[in-house]
């Protein structure tokens, strides 16, 4: 007798402390990053040096009051050393993992919205609508005293704005999941093309719009960095706890809904916070891709497909992978400064291309 097809089966249950340890140990990988990190740049800076600067700030003088004592460096080469390691390198440092924080979260979160494990910020057009604000500014020289705010402005607008076009979608009658999914295809064609169109009217700005496009973490502050780590600690927070709600999304709409999930409300909750996350990341490092599409897919081979593990996770393997791809473009090439995004797409790409082609033959995409 024809039997039809198998009903799908939710994320495996794993005990609390089985979701947590994976977490944890990604976390202790990063925090060692965190120590190697500081010690590349343009400028040579003995490594015991940049360890006793960060262990003098760290402990507010208590330990290695002088960080330069027993070496043959000079107090004012010191006090630049200093100044390099604690208010130009960390910050970058900290921008890098929280704007990887970011999309890796998004890009979790979209493709378990989605259920296409390509989805990532880039696909409902939020990244381009920061792209088109950040145009703005390059071809019409916005000129105003707080000259540092205005291009993250601009393009935290253009990224909010996308997404409160897709969330009025979702509001709508007719927002499925498919109607969604080609309307953020549609709109991102449409800002591209808008985007084509302020170039030409200012051939000049294009330049610094393509630089922008690739990617910098190169302007962090430690006010940029309090803006970024505390957006998407609280976004990301609330994204994770979610992650129930996107494990019943997997089975459907309607198997959903007979679950007492609202699934059309938890789209709508949850396009909104990555629009949020992915908008503030965008906003102070440009438009940096391949993070938040293959963050998800090491966690998911890494430790499975339950979201309450994959979104944070997600947001801890994001933040060591653009963290990783500044330590490799300073490796490289110590001297130039260029835009990460180059790196994280050589990184990026091959790796999404070996991801996909390692899959079994029958399994579907969503299993990567």
């Amino acid at each position: 007798m024809a039997t039809g097809p198998a009903e799908p089966r939710p994320p495996a249950r794993r005990p609390r402390r089985g979701r947590l340890a994976p977490i944890l140990g990604l976390a202790g990988l990063l925090a060692l990053a965190l120590l190697f990190s500081p010690l590349l740049g343009n400028v040579a800076i003995p490594p015991e040096v940049v360890l006793r600067i960060l262990a003098r700030h760290l402990t507010g003088g208590a330990v290695f009051s002088n960080p330069c004592a027993g070496t043959s460096i000079s107090p004012t080469l010191c006090t630049a050393y200093d100044e390099i390691v604690w208010e130009a390198r960390l910050p970058e440092i900290l921008l890098a993992l929280g704007a990887g924080a970011a999309l890796g979260a998004s890009g979790a979160s979209l493709q378990g919205v989605f259920r296409n494990p390509l989805a990532d910020p880039f696909l409902l057009g939020i990244s381009s609508g920061g792209t088109v604000g950040a145009a703005f500014v390059f071809v019409f020289q916005v000129d105003v005293p707080q000259e540092d705010l205005v291009l993250p402005l601009f393009a935290f607008v253009g990224a909010v704005a996308t997404g409160l076009v897709i969330l009025a979608a979702a509001r709508s009658r007719f927002g499925s999941v498919e109607t969604l999914l080609l309307t953020g295809v549609a709109l991102s064609s449409f800002l591209s093309s808008w985007l084509s169109l302020l170039l030409l009217l200012n051939p000049t700005g294009s330049l610094q719009v393509d630089f922008w496009l690739l990617g910098n973490i190169g302007g962090g502050t430690w006010a940029i960095d309090g803006i970024v780590l505390g957006t998407v600690l609280i976004t990301g927070t609330l994204l994770a706890l979610l992650g129930r709600e996107l494990n019943l999304l997997q089975l459907g709409t309607d198997v959903a809904q007979s679950l007492g999930v609202d699934a059309r409300r938890v789209r709508m909750q949850l396009i909104l916070l990555t629009a949020l996350t992915t908008a503030v990341a965008v906003a102070f490092t440009g438009v940096i891709g391949f993070v938040g599409l293959v963050s998800p897919h090491i966690v998911r081979r890494l430790f499975g497909t339950d979201y309450r593990v994959v979104v944070p996770g997600s947001a801890v393997v994001g933040g060591a992978f653009l963290l990783g791809a500044r330590d490799l473009s300073l490796w490289v090439l110590p001297t130039s400064v260029l835009p990460i995004g180059i790196f994280t797409a050589f990184a990026g790409a091959p790796f999404f291309v070996y991801l996909l082609y390692r899959r079994r033959a029958a399994a579907p995409m969503g299993a990567l």
